[in-house]
């Protein structure tokens, strides 16, 4: 009688354990199975309706950059830079280029450097310093700008991937503006004008940082089209506010390498 009593007892005492276990499990499973949902959604959200839209606009943008990059090795134009350092205008330099063998821009300088500051030793070595800290900032500054013009395919793949590629319904008709977060560094922005019909870039914007966010970089990038339909960066605008310092970029006279 005695071992039936035990029994009992232990029955009576393990069955709510059993029920708390079960109660736990099932918790567990709905906050994995929530977890995995929250992963899934973004996913599910860009195969089909809007993400499939941005899915085709991407592709054509990513085509015409491919396209473009391409005949673009076939010429050689000239670039003109105009820097104004806190409201102050400097006079502009000018450069040949052309796309090398390793695929980047080289450029041959066409204008002659600026003379030497006039002063004494200390105001000479004070200017130098000043002009090797901001030849060292632009150097960051263009590697920075770098990563985002002109766009790069496998980038603006691996964003949409993560869901962070929309498209803009402002855009109006014919176009399409396609934006992109987080596209290079936290918190930046791209947004790329894309004209349908032509199948062709019209502008850029980016708002992104150096490596403190509040040294905001901003770019406005304006294409045009050669008269063999190839589109190249027209003029590119850099807003440095940190440093008050505006750099325009305008490139011109586009000749095919070889021509007279």
């Amino acid at each position: 009688m005695n071992t039936n009593v035990t029994q009992a007892q232990k029955q009576a005492v393990e069955t709510p354990n059993a029920g708390s276990t079960l109660r736990t499990r099932n918790k567990r499973t709905l906050l994995v199975a929530a977890a995995m949902l929250t992963a899934i959604v973004p996913a599910i959200a860009q195969t089909g309706g809007a993400g499939a839209d941005v899915q085709q606009k991407l592709a054509a943008v990513k085509e015409s950059v491919g396209e473009n990059q391409q005949k673009l090795h076939h010429y050689q134009w000239m670039e003109t830079t105009q820097l104004t350092l806190k409201g102050d205008a400097k006079a502009p330099s000018q450069s040949a280029c052309q796309y090398g063998p390793d695929g980047k821009v080289q450029k041959t300088p066409l204008t002659q450097p600026p003379p030497p500051p006039s002063g004494g030793r200390v105001k000479q070595k004070v200017v130098a310093n000043k002009k090797e800290e901001m030849k060292d900032y632009m150097g960051q500054v263009k590697v920075l700008l770098g990563k985002y013009v002109p766009p790069d395919p496998q980038s603006m793949q691996q964003s949409f991937q993560a869901g962070k590629v929309s498209l803009n319904p402002n855009a109006g008709s014919g176009g399409a503006e396609i934006v992109f977060k987080d596209y290079a560094l936290p918190g930046d922005q791209m947004t790329i004008s894309f004209d349908t019909p032509t199948k062709k870039i019209s502008s850029v914007k980016v708002n992104t940082y150096m490596e403190d966010p509040k040294d905001v970089v901003t770019l406005a990038v304006q294409f045009a089209s050669l008269p063999d339909g190839t589109n190249y960066v027209q003029q590119t605008v850099l807003d440095a506010t940190a440093k008050k310092l505006v750099v325009t970029t305008t490139s011109s006279a586009y000749k095919a390498i070889g021509a007279q």
